[in-house]
């Protein structure tokens, strides 16, 4: 089993536009440490060992914490749930983490209700 961290992700501002998840290339940087601040999980730890090793990110590329990101890490087809070797407590934090941003910065996001 995979022991993935978590944490909060850093962010400037909000954002409802459309989600696709981002790619390396798409970052201004190619230094992982910054990168790792657009993710909720890794595999290897923060700062990761590799992009790859990045999991669930809900911040844009521009800094921006997506509404539907959230939504997306919640759901089952690529989030919380499709992380392969993630424990059951440890996906309930991840969870419930998701959840509190949402709810801390959308009005009417009701995640986790």
């Amino acid at each position: 089993m995979i022991d993935y961290e978590y944490h909060e992700p850093s962010f400037s501002g909000t954002t409802t536009e459309e989600w696709d998840d981002p790619q390396l290339e798409d970052f201004e940087t190619d230094d992982l440490s910054e990168v790792a601040e657009h993710f909720v999980l890794s595999a290897s730890g923060f700062p990761p060992e590799n992009f790859t090793d990045l999991k669930l990110p809900v911040v844009d590329p521009d800094g921006n914490l997506n509404k539907n990101a959230l939504a997306t890490a919640k759901s089952g087809g690529r989030g919380v749930g499709a992380v392969e070797d993630l424990d059951d407590e440890k996906a309930e934090d991840v969870e419930s983490l998701i959840d509190d941003l949402a709810n801390e910065q959308f009005e009417e996001a009701e995640f986790g209700d």
